[in-house]
């Protein structure tokens, strides 16, 4: 019995607190492109049109029960079939289901109609981030989550977007057609932004086609929605539109940054210089698996602290993040990394945790290795 009182008084307080309310929604997201809210008006048609067919049919089912129970003496109808009744409960069904069919097949159509696109993205799944590739205007990047460690441990308060932030944002421009093409680099992924309607699986030698066209600046958030391994949660989407000035000049300044990456991998680096970069880039693309401290998983990542790759051979070292290595879960981070990031992480991972072997590798190393 107290038992039972308490668990009655706690959800008492859930439903009366306002925080319990917090997030609290039964329907669709209307959505801000033309076919998301297609998609809604169809949901929401056939939705009242299962209250009305189910209004009707309890309807009926609740008044004959009560109208012509045994208790009133009513006797049952003794008869084999009505053709009449049959025929119409074919033909208001049929007309139902082509009264839902016509505007579902306009919406579906209007999504794989990537014609007439004024730009195209191909967005590339990799374990356990996405590769924006904007085809024509020299501009690419990776686009990891930038949830911190310490909040996914639980040692910091969660953030507002929590496992929905990233360190590159897809940006696009309003009112302008993006043909999107989705392809991966390992297993099968998903992009997915219910805002956009848009669900489209990322497979490795296929390229699956979509498009989106956003009236207004905002940001729109999503994440893979396909089990694509361990850290399948880590793997936000978030797009931000963009007026056409403030992306043209986003564009530029991309490109800006390009150049000023490409002109860091000639440049001799301070050992300092490169932990501090070294540090970043290891929180970004290696503490998912070897973990902030360098120790990994025990049996299913190994650990950096005091392993005999980052105290051995510098070559085998640099080898293994460019190449990965065959047969495991370490991919090869030539192709996302350049040559300074590469360089400064290597630095750090020989010098961070206590290994403390004073080595230091200039992005010139790691292009002669290449």
């Amino acid at each position: 019995m107290r038992a039972a009182t308490r668990v009655a008084g706690i959800l008492g307080l859930m439903l009366i607190s306002g925080l319990s309310h917090a997030a609290y929604q039964l329907n669709m997201t209307p959505g801000v492109t033309s076919f998301s809210q297609g998609a809604y008006d169809i949901h929401m048609m056939v939705m009242w049109i299962c209250v009305v067919i189910g209004i009707v049919v309890f309807g009926a089912m609740i008044y004959s029960i009560v109208k012509h129970r045994k208790a009133k003496g009513a006797v049952a109808a003794d008869f084999h079939e009505n053709t009449t009744i049959e025929v119409v409960w074919t033909i208001i069904p049929f007309l139902i289901l082509i009264a839902m069919a016509i505007p579902a097949t306009r919406v579906l159509l209007a999504m794989e109609d990537t014609s007439n696109s004024e730009m195209s993205i191909k967005v590339t799944g990799y374990q356990w981030k996405w590769h924006y590739d904007y085809l024509g205007e020299d501009v690419s990047f990776f686009s990891n989550m930038s949830t911190p460690m310490e909040q996914i441990e639980g040692m910091e308060q969660k953030g507002e977007n929590y496992l929905l932030e990233v360190d590159n944002k897809m940006v696009i421009p309003v009112n302008k057609k993006v043909r999107l093409l989705f392809t991966s680099n390992d297993v099968i992924h998903a992009w997915w932004v219910p805002e956009f309607g848009v669900k489209k699986d990322s497979i490795p030698g296929y390229i699956n086609e979509s498009w989106i066209e956003v009236p207004e600046p905002g940001i729109y958030r999503g994440k893979c929605a396909e089990l694509c391994g361990q850290y399948h949660g880590f793997m936000p989407v978030v797009v931000e539109a963009k007026s056409e000035e403030d992306y043209v000049a986003w564009l530029d300044s991309q490109r800006a940054m390009a150049a000023e990456a490409a002109a860091s991998a000639e440049k001799t680096w301070t050992q300092a210089d490169l932990m501090n970069q070294g540090e970043k880039v290891y929180k970004t693309a290696c503490a998912a698996c070897h973990q902030a401290n360098g120790e990994g998983l025990p049996n299913v990542f190994p650990g950096l602290k005091g392993s005999a790759v980052a105290l051995g051979d510098i070559a085998k070292h640099i080898d293994i993040i460019i190449n990965g290595v065959s047969g495991t879960s370490m991919q090869a981070f030539g192709a996302q990394l350049n040559d300074a990031d590469i360089a400064a992480v290597v630095t750090y991972e020989r010098n961070a945790w206590g290994n403390d072997t004073g080595d230091v590798v200039q992005p010139a190393d790691v292009k002669a290795a290449r």
